[in-house]
């Protein structure tokens, strides 16, 4: 055809559909990403404040004794996971679920013959699972509950702090979605219990930290006071270390409030703090280089509310590991749970109960009080 060139369709190569191929995957992944992050935050939500919490079964005794001891345990059992050997990926370690549905029933189990031993007037538990991917979805409630009632008829409360949307990290086990709370069991009975929720921090970090709380169990003296029973856990993973801070100024205030209407508080729960300032010089361990456990601020107490830290220098023993690997003799140790208490209450003795964390990373502490006359 004079003056016209046919014009061709240029075929494209092997390589150009290649790159097509990839920055089509690319694409989809993308996309696959914030479509999971907005599940994530749109997903999110607090569980309610000042939630009243149901006192279930019937304890021992009406009223709790003044002037006689009582003994106090505090036990975080790490959702039925952390035996010795066992590492979690948010501490650097490996996993993300419990080693098997069976490993969860056997540390339960561990941690509750652990406390049997003590024979408590008052337990208190956190990190419960009842319906978590983590825990192979034991209901971790109904073991704590039926280990206590063979030592004798308690009350308890049961107050939920963590309800998370599924969490696809790690990628090869992803943590899931998880439920979990914590337990008070007491021989005398509760009257009326309430979920209080902490603050906690605004952006990513809220959907890994739990949604924190501390539960307020109220039981009836033989003086016609109450004993106001706090159960908390504070926050670990967090970037502002004022949290916690935070959360535990809240609670000292709330203690003081009802100290100041005759009442005897003791709280007891996971700080995640150092409550004794220096557990590494303590215990003769090398300090970890990113130390989540910071001292905890002993300005925060008053002359009416104070800290009880649980600690014997004749019987060395902390409260957690850092589960970066397998627990051995010499490593990072800190102790960071332990008690409050109000003025009107005498601490006979308080301290760890050693178990070299063969049921969770955490051992428990026990206290023993008495309630002043």
């Amino acid at each position: 055809m004079a003056g016209k060139r046919k014009k061709e369709k240029k075929k494209r190569g092997p390589v150009a559909k290649t790159f097509s191929i990839i920055g089509l995957v690319l694409a989809i992944i993308i996309l696959l990403v914030f479509a999971y992050v907005a599940y994530v935050f749109l997903s999110f939500k607090r569980i309610d404040d000042n939630q009243a919490l149901v006192a279930e079964q019937q304890a021992e005794s009406e009223t709790v004794q003044t002037g006689k001891e009582l003994m106090v345990t505090s036990y975080n059992i790490g959702f039925g996971a952390y035996s010795d050997d066992y590492t979690f990926f948010m501490d650097g370690g490996k996993e993300s679920w419990a080693f098997s549905k069976d490993a969860v029933y056997e540390n339960i189990d561990g941690a509750m013959n652990v406390i049997a031993e003590y024979d408590p007037d008052i337990a208190l538990f956190q990190e419960v699972d009842f319906d978590a991917t983590r825990s192979y979805h034991v209901d971790q409630r109904v073991l704590v509950d039926e280990a206590m009632a063979e030592l004798g008829e308690y009350s308890y409360t049961f107050a939920q702090n963590y309800d998370s949307p599924f969490l696809m990290y790690p990628i090869t086990q992803p943590h899931g979605a998880n439920k979990a709370g914590i337990m008070t069991f007491s021989k005398a009975q509760i009257t009326s219990g309430l979920r209080r929720s902490l603050p906690i921090e605004e952006g990513f970090s809220k959907v890994i930290d739990l949604d924190r709380c501390y539960s307020k169990s109220r039981v009836t003296t033989d003086n016609g006071k109450e004993l106001v029973i706090y159960n908390h856990h504070l926050s670990a993973y967090t970037a502002n270390a004022l949290t916690a801070e935070v959360q535990l100024s809240m609670l000292i205030k709330d203690m003081q409030e009802e100290y100041e209407q005759g009442n005897y508080c003791i709280a007891g729960g996971d700080f995640n703090r150092d409550l004794l300032g220096n557990s590494p010089e303590i215990f003769h361990t090398d300090v970890l280089d990113d130390n989540w456990a910071k001292p905890v601020n002993m300005s925060l107490f008053t002359d009416d509310i104070t800290l009880v830290a649980p600690f014997d220098e004749n019987d060395l023993a902390a409260s957690c590991r850092n589960p970066d690997k397998p627990y051995e003799k010499g490593d990072f140790v800190v102790t960071v749970d332990g008690f409050i208490v109000s003025a009107n209450v005498d601490v006979v003795y308080s301290n760890v109960i050693e178990t070299d964390y063969k049921y969770s990373d955490h051992n428990p502490v026990m206290m023993k009080i008495k309630l002043k006359k």
